[in-house]
This record gives structure tokens, C-alpha cells and sequence, in this order.
């Protein structure tokens, strides 16, 4: 044993060219590194097996696909939260409009201020004309155009003409039923709308437009024992009412579902705003 440890220890080192001097290790004797104090051991520079290399491929993948699976996951959301954001935001502009054309609206002598005719909600309001003040015609509807049910707004040009604003009139109730390319050009779809509903508050009660003004069966007739026929108030077409109240059935994907009520008073009449 002494006779083999001289003649191994006696074996002169073999140099790498770039690791520098290397000693005789291992049962196979094969030549290692020295290490940093000088001891013969496995060389500590070799690179990692296919195993290794394999192992930390499949991690890094791993780590990867977790990494865009979150990353998917936050710009979806972020996504979703800007599309409720966008909605919620229409909602308020819709129903600040809404409100800002009945503040506006003006009776004028002979023709309706506000109509509706279970499609379409007309009414003539004040605005600003290129001459000065001016009336226009604005109408709001529920329509479906390409699968999707909107709550829809028109608004015709002002005018101080009594003619135009017949005209725009009809073209409000065209714009509703049939609209073509030049009653879509002034039309601004608003939000998704299933349903709405349309009631007036007269003689202190809210009652359905197109049956609240229709004579009864003893308008007009001689009352029993004779008399006078009663008479009524005023002209229904004409009539301004004190309130109006709008109910609008939002859909159940919308930002805020559900069935929303807006109640409207005339400041003519109520005094104030509701």
C-alpha cells in the first residue's frame, strides 16, 4: 500500500489549458482539480448534466406560463372594470340629459310640448340657435339595431319657425319607427335599454299618457235632467303636464341591472325639482 500511494503521489499533474494543474482522482482514475486548499476533488467547474438542464427548462416553463396566466388574468379584469366604468358613466349622461331637456321644454300656442305615442317621447324645448334663441325637437326612443337594444336620443336643428318645427315634428316620429340615413346622422345612442315605461302626473295622480287625456263616456254628453256638458281644462294635445315619470328596465349584464325610476316635476307648476 505505501509502494502505491509513492507511485501515485509521484505521478506528475497533468495541466489543463484552462483550468491550470490537475491530480489523479477517483476509483477509474481520472484527473480532477485541485481545490483552493490544495486538496485533489472533483472538478468543481464542469457544467451540469442533461438532467439538470432539463429539470430548470421544465421550472422555467412552469414559471412562465404561471406568469402569463396572471398576467392574462389582470388586463381582463382591468378590461371588464373599464367596460362597467364606461357604462355607469353613459347612465349618468343619459339621465342628466334626460333631465336637462324637460328643464328646457317650452309650450308654444297650438302645438304639443310633450308627446309620447308608446314608441317615441317628443317634445320641443329651448336651445341656442346660430341668430340667437331658438326651439328644437328632441325625441328619445328604445330601438334594436343589430341585435342590441339601446336607449336612443334625437335632437333636430334649431329654428325659430313654426314650419320646422311641424316638420321636425314628423321626422322625430319617422326617426323612431324608420330611421334613414339623415334622421341617424343626429341620433346619440345613449345605453342598453330592455324596456321603458312613460307615465304623466295630472289632476294628482300618474296616469298613462295616451289614456289620461282620452274624453270619457260622458264627456261631451248632456248630463241627465239637462245641463251643460262638463267641459275639459284644456287641450290635451297641448297640455303641459305638472310630472313626468320614466321607467327604465335595465339589462341584467348591465353595470347597474335592474329597474330604475325617474321622477320629473314641472318647476312651472311644482315649484321646484324632484
Amino acid at each position: 500500500m505505501a509502494q502505491t500511494d509513492l507511485r501515485r503521489s509521484s505521478r506528475p499533474a497533468r495541466h489543463s489549458r484552462i483550468h491550470g494543474p490537475r491530480c489523479l482522482y477517483g476509483p477509474r482514475g481520472t484527473y480532477d482539480a485541485y481545490d483552493k486548499f490544495g486538496k485533489c476533488g472533483p472538478d468543481s467547474t464542469r457544467g451540469f448534466t442533461l438532467i439538470e438542464l432539463l429539470v430548470a427548462l421544465t421550472v422555467l416553463s412552469l414559471v412562465a406560463v404561471l406568469s402569463w396566466r396572471g398576467l392574462d388574468g389582470m388586463v381582463r379584469t382591468q378590461s371588464q372594470v373599464q367596460t362597467r366604468a364606461d357604462e355607469v358613466m353613459a347612465l349618468q349622461v343619459g339621465l342628466a340629459q334626460w333631465r336637462t331637456d324637460l328643464d328646457a321644454i317650452v309650450s308654444l300656442p297650438g302645438l304639443p310640448a310633450v308627446e309620447w305615442n308608446g314608441q317615441v317621447l317628443r317634445m320641443i324645448r329651448r336651445t341656442e340657435g346660430p341668430a340667437g334663441p331658438a326651439v328644437s325637437v328632441v325625441a328619445w326612443t328604445r330601438r334594436s339595431d343589430e341585435g342590441t337594444s339601446r336607449w336612443r336620443r334625437w335632437q333636430s336643428l334649431p329654428t325659430t319657425e313654426r314650419g320646422e318645427v311641424q316638420a321636425a315634428w314628423a321626422q322625430a316620429d319617422i326617426w323612431a319607427r324608420n330611421p334613414g340615413a339623415t334622421e341617424r346622422a343626429r341620433e346619440v345612442a345613449l345605453l342598453p335599454l330592455d324596456d321603458w315605461e312613460i307615465f304623466f302626473y295630472r289632476d294628482d295622480a300618474w296616469v298613462h299618457p295616451q289614456s289620461s287625456d282620452a274624453p270619457s263616456a260622458t264627456e261631451g254628453a248632456p248630463l241627465p235632467g239637462g245641463g251643460e256638458p262638463p267641459k275639459r281644462s284644456a287641450d290635451a294635445s297641448t297640455r303641459l303636464p305638472e310630472g313626468l315619470r320614466v321607467i327604465l328596465r335595465l339589462p341584467a349584464n348591465a353595470a347597474i341591472p335592474g329597474t330604475l325610476t325617474l321622477d320629473w316635476v314641472n318647476p312651472r307648476v311644482g315649484g321646484g325639482r324632484s
